[in-house]
């Protein structure tokens, strides 16, 4: 026997069994994803400002030269960007080649209401994704360092937002629709069934108080938010009797001017991860000081794994939340939320889960 020879047919050292050559490290599949994704991104945005989508669910299997005239872009451009989309999945260019949206894009990129992906999208293309090119230095500063962008000396980006009205309303409409994904869960709740005055605190333009006063007809919501924001409200009809005299607006400070009286319930939707925990815990407090005994304080919003390892969106979120907006906060996980509401003085503190895109809905009772 040739020593030589029979090595020819010996597998490499270290070489994984055949079976196993084509096996795809899923975290590997994932790196190779994100490290394109910032372009394949903007690509997907592009086509959405194109109304790529909306055309081919009108004309399925439209054609190249069809989608360029349509669009009016160059034929170079319009190749580059196809491509970019279909790479996504969210195109597909089958044997014909004609274009199609695939089932996915049909469903979350074709509807144009207001939970429409598009404001969403717009919205984290405008202001979100930019800042976290300076992610490395924010997170080293320990502080939102990216909002030397916006114009003015206010702190915080909500706050900055109001020296330019164009940029704040993209930024509340991107908001508002996202809030409309996950807005349902919370509506639905049994728990506002016997809630008769709503302090929404934080409510923005009030989509929240919109939606719940819609669902339960015996229920009224005082909106709490900063002037400018409160103006956005104002605008769109929410408050007075364009928004069934059901809805007050009630402009202030959270941490600088007192909660107005009255309400038995507050909600604090999507506001008290901008914070840190001494103030969320200062915020719970001022809430249980305007309540009555009974009354009851609904912290909704994003959660965490409570092993802090898992969560896309969450950590979206968090990242934005200090390289931007804030430069503190995060997606807290729900037992964080659960420990301010005690020290707040509520008691019965408890989470209700399972909530659309990673969200959590902490529950406490004033005694």
């Amino acid at each position: 026997m040739n020593p030589s020879a029979d090595s020819d047919h010996q597998p490499p050292r270290n070489t994984p069994p055949r079976d196993d050559r084509n096996a795809v490290d899923p975290v590997v599949e994932r790196f190779h994803f994100l490290v394109n994704a910032p372009a394949l991104f903007n690509a997907v945005v592009t086509a959405l400002e194109w109304d790529l989508f909306a055309l081919l669910a009108e004309h399925p299997g439209a054609s190249f030269e069809e989608l360029r005239r349509t669009t009016g872009v160059p034929a170079h451009s319009l190749r580059v960007l196809l491509h970019a989309v279909c790479t996504t999945g969210l195109l597909e260019r089958r044997a014909d080649g004609g274009y199609h949206n695939a089932p996915a894009a049909e469903e979350l990129l074709v509807p144009d209401g207001p939970d429409s992906w598009r404001h969403i999208l717009t919205g984290w293309k405008e202001i979100y994704y930019p800042a976290f090119a300076r992610m490395s230095e924010a997170l080293a500063a320990g502080t939102n360092t990216a909002l030397a962008a916006h114009p003015g000396d206010e702190p915080t980006l909500y706050r900055r937002l109001s020296h330019n009205p164009e940029l704040e309303t993209v930024f509340h409409r991107s908001m508002s629709a996202f809030t409309l994904k996950s807005l349902d869960s919370l509506v639905e709740c049994e728990e506002f069934a016997t809630v008769r005055h709503l302090l929404d605190v934080g409510g923005g333009d009030g989509t929240t108080s919109e939606r719940l006063t819609a669902r339960h007809p015996r229920l009224r919501s005082t909106i709490f938010d900063i002037p400018s924001v409160s103006q956005l409200a104002a605008g769109r009809g929410t408050a007075g009797e364009a928004g069934g005299g059901r809805i007050a607006l009630h402009p202030g400070d959270l941490f600088a001017d007192p909660f107005p009286d009255g309400a038995d319930a507050v909600l604090f939707s999507h506001v008290l991860e901008i914070f840190s925990g001494e103030q969320i815990t200062a915020l719970l407090t001022k809430a249980c000081s305007v309540l009555p005994s009974g009354g009851r304080v609904f912290v909704y919003g994003y959660n965490v794994s409570d092993d802090e390892t898992r969560g896309w969106y969450s950590a979206r979120l968090s990242l934005y939340l200090n390289v931007l907006a804030s430069g503190q906060g995060m997606a807290y996980p729900a037992r964080d939320y659960e420990e301010w509401a005690r020290r707040a003085g509520f008691t019965g503190v408890r989470t209700l889960t399972d909530h659309p895109y990673e969200h959590g809905l902490t529950i406490g009772t004033k005694p």
